[in-house]
């Protein structure tokens, strides 16, 4: 265990990000960055969080039984307040200080971490912007993706829409086979680029809560094991929800917020800030 704590320590020192960088995330709202986390890590936290995620899963269903949404991913939600070692990770300073540069603010907090475990077989996540979903006031919030293990295409790693969150149109869907159709055909109709590649491991994405993403099928054999992070600004005011879901959101992942206040809850600790 002594090994892993040294491991583990690189969560909590700097990831340099050059100027070129930040700027392509401001212009795109997404970024794939190379090694932002060892192999090692990876592979201690891909243990960790499998057996974690297949303690607390409650999707049992066959997958030909399932709704297109359901199909798409296994998912348990802010995993830690159920282990001290997911945490560590879902509290890292480098991870959050990344999220803090890309977005250019004074420091950021956890809004919830999300495991997403796509099965071998799992269908296709559609279309869809992650902000749909979040009561909040203003859109400096980003999710960093990790993938567990490498993430070839066949697995269904995330596919982007660049500068996609400069539209208005489509952010009243959830996700759904309505989704991928609606949002598929106005991205192709206004020419927005899509980027989809290989994930090496060690890789990981931020991309902003209005840019519209989607990930392909997992046609292999084996899962595909992603841990997010999902971060705000430190300043972020709750919004009067806009829909059911932004509702449920405030209810589970900020409960006691007030609309137009910043969101300091419990569950919303500053992950980085450098004050």
């Amino acid at each position: 265990m002594e090994k892993t704590t040294t491991e583990l320590s690189i969560l909590g020192e700097s990831y340099t990000l050059t100027p070129d960088q930040i700027a392509f995330y401001r212009e795109n709202r997404y970024i794939k960055l190379k090694q932002v986390l060892p192999p090692e890590v990876l592979s201690y936290y891909a243990n960790v969080i499998h057996d974690k995620v297949k303690e607390l899963n409650t999707m049992h269903l066959p997958l030909a039984e399932r709704d297109t949404y359901s199909k798409a991913f296994l998912q348990v939600m802010n995993l830690w307040r159920k282990s001290e070692e997911i945490k560590r990770l879902v509290f890292s300073k480098r991870l959050a200080r990344i999220a803090a540069e890309l977005m250019g603010v004074s420091g950021v907090r956890l809004y919830h971490d999300q495991a997403l475990f796509k099965e071998p077989g799992g269908g296709f996540t559609p279309w869809h912007a992650d902000q749909y979903y979040w009561p909040l006031s203003n859109d400096n919030a980003v999710t960093v993706w990790i993938p567990l293990q490498e993430t070839p295409l066949a697995m269904g790693p995330l596919e982007f829409s660049a500068q996609s969150h400069r539209l208005n149109n489509g952010r009243g869907l959830k996700i759904s086979d309505e989704s991928e159709r609606q949002i598929e055909q106005m991205l192709r109709e206004g020419g927005f680029q899509h980027i989809v590649e290989p994930f090496e491991l060690g890789e990981a994405s931020f991309h902003s809560g209005w840019l519209f993403h989607r990930a392909g099928a997992n046609t292999t054999n084996k899962m595909r094991q992603v841990m997010t992070v999902i971060y705000m600004d430190k300043d972020m005011r709750l919004k009067a929800p806009e829909n059911s879901n932004q509702q449920a959101d405030w209810d589970t992942w900020c409960p006691g917020a007030e609309v137009g206040e910043v969101i300091d809850t419990a569950l919303n600790p500053v992950l980085y800030s450098p004050s």
